[in-house]
């Protein structure tokens, strides 16, 4: 009997030993997970799992949010990182690897310099927090982003997203639920054997090349950008540019041009319109004597426009949610004394739209913005993307602009206005400008003229500043998106990187930024009134209930054996 016993012992041993080893063999091979969270926060979309799948280089992430002392926040968002990176890594069969490191550690000052400056040629930027110890408040740098590389190519990825309105808890929640998408666009991009071409145009006093910097320096990491100049660009060539940007053009365009864009755009093209209406200028205020006339620029668009849906007004925004401009305010001991004031040509538009495009991005800064009127076409969906704020007024072209209008304080009762609209996304098919309308005589190659577009889309934004950087005394140029008077950035750069990711790329990788991460907060009056309360129910109670589980299985035993 204690042989038999024995042996059936042994066996369940050896069936136990097989089924770890099986459990081991298969745990090494197949990767799953259960998502019990009501979002499935912590499942990675198909598109994430695919793109890891089919990684074939090696690619390397180096996360520089590490380091002592760092608030709850970023603790949270450092562990989110982790695990983010954690899973990518999983489904990538070890093709990615990432390590966490802490930049500043161990440094003295001179070599901290250093190393933040090396950082911040990379894209790296730093971010100064205040942190309370011993001996109170403490300055402290860290760095909330990370490095993507792969062979020669590096891109910078910002983990931290800030909006305009929005609590910090807010902020990192919406910076969690965009992780996903901030690293598989970068892994996308530094794995790709060529990059997209992306093509600014020129020859109509477009921005210069200083002043589209930034925005040109941004895009490079993930793309092949340069300038197009519409006149002299065979049509064959124009087609293999997967995006053109029409950047804040100062002269009109020849039907040759136009006709180049519209076929351009039937063939399949995208488009970036980044239009100004009306020639407006703060700088040209400041030096005719405080006042200009700001008129209606004949960029001979209207017609073309108007053919796919959208019609650009001849106005001028004023919104009360704007942006400030410094202006001189007096002498004090010979020196100019300058001040900050809201300048309300200056507008903020703060995204509302849920399109990925645009969601959870900060205040885009504008300037001399018109309205856009949308016509129906069919064929053609339309999307608002930006609008104004409800307080907000237009002026008509021309009008007398004057600096002497800041003195006035701004009505809100005059400014109470629906929103108007800014920014519009089109998608689907369009009417060729050209439809039924001979080719152009300067038009001498051989060209496949289309009278409706393949499924494409277009981007019309009725500002043409929103791209340009600005530029120092020295003549070196400031981030997309920063403004130089109010140390205050803005969210160009990253609508810009957006428009650039949706319109070159066809998987709906951008689709990502939809992922959303409900934060469920607690109620911080009911903490106070009720601390001592679930200070006992947390402490006391589990403890209480251990030792009545003591007692009552001692008794039990006892009365048991007792007997």
């Amino acid at each position: 009997m204690v042989g038999g016993n024995r042996k059936k012992d042994l066996t369940q041993a050896a069936l136990f030993a097989v089924a770890v080893l099986v459990i081991g063999f298969l745990s090494a091979r197949v990767f799953t997970r259960f998502d019990f969270t009501k979002e499935k926060r912590y499942t990675l979309t198909s598109i994430s799992r695919n793109l890891m799948d089919s990684l074939a280089k090696p690619v390397k992430i180096t996360v520089y949010l590490q380091g002592t002392e760092m608030p709850a926040g970023f603790k949270r968002l450092q562990g989110a990182t982790r695990d983010m990176l954690t899973d990518l890594q999983a489904y990538s069969r070890r093709t990615l690897q990432f390590e966490f490191v802490a930049p500043l550690e161990g440094m003295n000052q001179q070599e901290q310099a250093q190393a933040i400056q090396n950082l911040q040629a990379k894209g790296i930027e730093p971010t100064n927090l205040s942190v309370k110890n011993d001996n109170g408040l403490t300055q402290k740098i860290i760095f909330p982003s990370a490095l993507v590389s792969s062979g020669d190519k590096q891109i910078p990825v910002k983990l931290l997203q800030t909006r305009m309105g929005l609590s910090y808890d807010e902020q990192l929640n919406n910076s969690i639920q965009n992780l996903e998408y901030v690293f598989a666009s970068a892994i996308k991009k530094v794995v790709a054997d060529g990059k997209p071409e992306i093509g600014f145009t020129e020859g109509h006093h477009e921005l210069t090349d200083l002043q589209l910097n930034d925005a040109m320096k941004s895009l490079s990491d993930g793309f092949e950008v340069g300038r197009v100049n519409l006149k002299t660009i065979p049509l064959a060539n124009l087609q293999k540019i997967k995006l053109l940007i029409i950047a804040k053009p100062d002269r009109p365009f020849t039907e040759d041009e136009k006709f180049k864009v519209d076929q351009y755009l039937m063939h399949g093209g995208r488009v970036l319109w980044s239009i100004d209406q009306v020639s407006a200028e703060l700088d040209s205020l400041r030096g005719h004597g405080s006042e200009q006339l700001a008129f209606a620029k004949q960029l001979n668009l209207d017609d073309q426009l108007f053919r796919y849906g959208i019609r650009i007004n001849y106005d001028l925004i004023m919104d009360m949610n704007c942006a400030q401009i410094p202006v001189n305010t007096g002498n004090v001991a010979g020196q100019g004394q300058l001040q900050m004031v809201p300048w309300l040509f200056y507008p903020i538009f703060v995204p509302v739209s849920k399109h990925p495009l645009v969601k959870n991005l900060d205040g885009i800064r504008s300037e001399f913005a018109s309205t856009i009127d949308t016509l129906a076409v069919k064929g053609t969906r339309k999307t608002i993307l930006l609008t104004t704020s409800p307080f907000n007024r237009k002026l008509s072209a021309p009008h007398l602009l004057s600096l002497q209008m800041l003195e006035e304080v701004p009505d809100p009762k005059t400014f109470q206005s629906p929103v108007k609209t800014v920014g519009v996304l089109l998608e689907g098919t369009f009417i060729s400008d050209f439809r039924n309308r001979p080719v152009p005589d300067s038009i001498h190659e051989k060209v496949d003229v289309l009278q409706q577009s393949k499924p494409t889309k277009m981007i019309v934004l009725s500002d043409g500043d929103i791209f340009k950087n600005q530029v120092a005394g020295d003549g070196s140029p400031f981030q997309l998106g920063f403004d130089r008077y109010t140390q205050q950035s803005y969210g160009n750069k990253n609508l810009l990187l957006n428009i650039a990711d949706y319109m070159t790329d066809d998987s709906g990788l951008i689709g990502l930024r939809t992922k959303e991460v409900q934060l469920r907060l607690l109620d911080r009056p009911r903490i106070r009134s009720e601390k001592l309360n679930w200070q006992l129910i947390n402490n006391v109670l589990p403890v209480a209930m251990v030792l009545i589980f003591a007692i009552f299985q001692h008794y039990i035993r006892r009365r048991k054996y007792a007997r």
